[in-house]
């Protein structure tokens, strides 16, 4: 997954923990990154109720290799991308927390935000 910035709201104990998305999306482009942030989602969610929730997080976590983070980082990680407050994370909520969670990505995403709306105005 990602290295948490500093200004994040969570506290994850992910120490040296690298940022792969910027490599995975130079590698797959965006429509194979967001293939693959599926597959990830797909992984971690619960299978009945279809969304990720902390017990589908935590019995699921090791096979993306987060079997060291403790409940309340799983919990931090939920609350974190619960947008709409139902205590579990949609498709959407979670591929967008992973962006949040990736500051290579995130600045890129700034920079061709602001160079279209230049283009634009």
């Amino acid at each position: 997954m990602a290295a948490i910035p500093p200004s994040a709201s969570t506290n994850f104990s992910l120490v040296g923990f690298e940022d792969f998305l910027p490599v995975m999306a130079d590698k797959l482009g965006g429509d194979g990154l967001i293939g693959e942030l599926c597959n990830g989602f797909n992984l971690l969610m619960d299978s009945e109720k279809g969304v990720i929730t902390f017990d589908s997080l935590k019995k699921n976590s090791a096979l993306l290799g987060l079997q060291d983070l403790t409940d309340d980082d799983l919990r931090s990680m939920i609350k974190e991308g619960d947008f709409d407050g139902d205590g579990a994370l949609n498709q959407m909520e979670f591929c967008v927390l992973m962006f949040r969670l990736s500051p290579e990505l995130m600045e890129a995403s700034r920079f061709l935000f602001q160079e279209a709306l230049e283009q634009e105005f």
